[in-house]
């Protein structure tokens, strides 16, 4: 069982850069998967980025080159860079982790809002 705090969220212009940051309350050492995902209003929510087994990467195409996402053993936390940002990008960012050592539950943050003007 882990709780999961976003963090970093917040308005920006088309083409800055804002990071968010994902706390967890305890070791995400033998946590299989880490990711964020998004929702954007009227929209369902969909994956942007997850990591597994700490080196395994995997990104949404539509973000692909703009956002890196990278965990921290030691802080416990799960961050995702996200430049050169876009209008389409505005979405509530949901950090997700799954599959916690020999366990199998899904856990959820309450998410932070991103907000990309033009």
């Amino acid at each position: 069982q882990v709780q999961l705090v976003e963090s970093g969220g917040g308005l920006v212009q088309a083409g800055g850069s804002l990071r968010l940051s994902c706390a967890a309350s305890r070791s995400i050492v033998s946590i299989s998967t880490m990711a964020w995902y998004r929702q954007a209003p009227g929209k369902e929510r969909e994956l942007v980025a997850s990591i597994t087994r700490g080196v395994i990467r995997n990104y949404a195409d539509s973000v692909k080159g703009r956002f890196t996402i990278s965990r921290d053993n030691v802080k416990n936390t799960v961050d995702l860079q996200m430049n050169s940002l876009k209008p389409e990008d505005t979405a509530v960012y949901y950090c997700n982790a799954v599959n916690i050592g020999s366990g199998t539950g899904s856990y959820w943050g309450q998410g932070t809002q991103v907000t990309v003007s033009s």
